[in-house]
């Protein structure tokens, strides 16, 4: 069975089950996880630990924060592969019901939407500093109009984006540390200490889980077009461990040989201009994510509380122009601390879904037997209270306790939580009929 492709672009099964017959090799699914990771952002986490930290503080801080987002991604990784659903249509039967899965994609969208009009606004004045021409607005359009089309034609040109993207910034990452070992010798930088004020090895691991966690937990959006439980280890393993270390200890190390963490200064001295352009290109491999993932949650949201389905595409081009015009416009800079706070809400959807989906199993049954027929499951709660009362403690947790690392804080209160509210409310449903029997 093919898709639907509605009046422009693909709709990309943003309110089904992904057909075995449309899923992708993992080495498609990795390319793009790997191009998440290979970007503007990520050069810079690996210069900021490489300011603040030795060499092997800085390994074994990505090593942490690795591990972290690895388990997150896996799990809610399979759980997407396994019923073929977005992250907001799946969490209809992992915890959220119709209404809470309607919350879960407005947050997603609200969230993911306006960091792409925030990165849109970097790609645009990177264009502009290098090139010269044209007003920053024009850019910030020109830039924010080239990822919606991208974004319009779905996983499939996502791909594509990632097969040109991802080469070449592995290609300047792979010339600008050449250039730099012409000057220092590889284990001089090894073993010189951080050039800049110390940062904590838990600094260091948090820094690196925080600023990926809400990518994992949207990885069902992506490995639903994976074809095994295999595929998607093997993808989540390769392409984090490889953006984490490739890229990041790549930073680590230039941030060791130019003594700076200011990113474009480092690529510039090293690889000038044109590896400033690939370094900033490479940032739209992780933007049109932010807008795939947006659209599908705005699709979810239409459905489950006005009961319209609208094609993915057709909100994708609304959405990608208003945020495009917004970002011209300067004004979603003005809300980079608001998409902050946000985002301590994200992970702990994360905990929710896998203990409902992997230990409660409340669900599996419908889901099962719905996935043979290439279905949904016909019934569905409308809303479960003790889902928004585990999600909103949890959020707290992450925005107001500041030990260890907040977003895995959330994540895991907000898992145990859940269980244990379930639990109680289980065994009080459950009373008064043992109750009866016995009399």
């Amino acid at each position: 069975m093919t898709e639907g492709h509605g009046v422009i672009g693909r709709d990309d099964y943003s309110l089904s089950r992904v057909p075995e017959g449309e899923r992708y090799s993992w080495v498609s699914v990795a390319v793009q996880r790997f191009g998440q990771l290979s970007a503007l952002s990520q050069f810079l986490l690996g210069a900021t630990l490489g300011f603040g930290m030795d060499f092997w503080s800085a390994f074994w801080a990505l090593t942490l924060g690795a591990a972290i987002l690895e388990v997150v991604a896996i799990f809610t990784g399979i759980a997407g592969q396994r019923e073929g659903l977005s992250t907001s249509v799946l969490s209809r039967w992992a915890g959220f019901g119709r209404y809470g899965s309607s919350i879960i994609g407005l947050v997603i969208a609200i969230g993911l939407i306006g960091w792409f009009g925030v990165q849109n606004a970097v790609f645009a004045e990177g264009l502009q500093s290098l090139l010269g021409v044209f007003p920053l607005w024009l850019w910030s359009i020109i830039t924010g109009l080239a990822v919606t089309v991208i974004v319009i034609y779905g996983f499939l040109s996502m791909a594509w984006t990632a097969y040109i993207t991802v080469p070449a910034f592995l290609l300047l990452s792979g010339y600008s540390i050449g250039s730099a070992l012409t000057h220092y010798s590889f284990s001089e930088l090894i073993s010189s200490p951080a050039p800049g004020p110390t940062l904590t090895l838990g600094a260091g691991a948090t820094a690196v889980a925080g600023g990926f966690i809400i990518g994992s937990v949207i990885t069902p959006d992506m490995t639903r077009f994976n074809r095994s439980i295999a595929d998607v280890v093997k993808q989540t393993v390769v392409g984090v461990t490889l953006g984490e270390y490739t890229i990041g200890l790549i930073g680590v190390l230039l941030a060791h040989a130019v003594k700076s963490s200011d990113v474009i200064a480092i690529v510039t001295s090293t690889s000038g201009a044109v590896g400033v352009l690939i370094l900033i290109v490479a940032t739209l491999k992780i933007n049109d994510w932010n807008l795939y993932s947006g659209s599908l949650g705005i699709v979810n949201i239409l459905d489950s509380v006005f009961g319209r389905r609208v094609n993915r595409a057709m909100v994708t081009v609304i959405v990608g122009a208003l945020g495009t015009l917004l970002s011209a416009a300067g004004i979603l800079q003005k809300f980079v601390g608001f998409l902050t706070v946000l985002g301590v809400t994200i992970p702990p959807i994360a905990g929710i879904m896998v203990v409902d989906y992997f230990v409660l199993r409340r669900f599996r049954r419908e889901l099962d037997e719905s996935r043979t027929q290439g279905a949904l499951p016909g019934a569905v709660e409308a809303l479960n209270p003790m889902t928004l009362i585990s999600w909103a403690v949890a959020s707290y947790v992450g925005y107001a306790v500041h030990w260890g690392i907040p977003a895995l804080n959330s994540l895991i209160v907000s898992g145990v939580l859940y269980y244990v509210l379930m639990r109680i409310t289980a065994a009080v449903a459950a009373r008064p009929a043992a109750g009866s029997e016995r009399a």
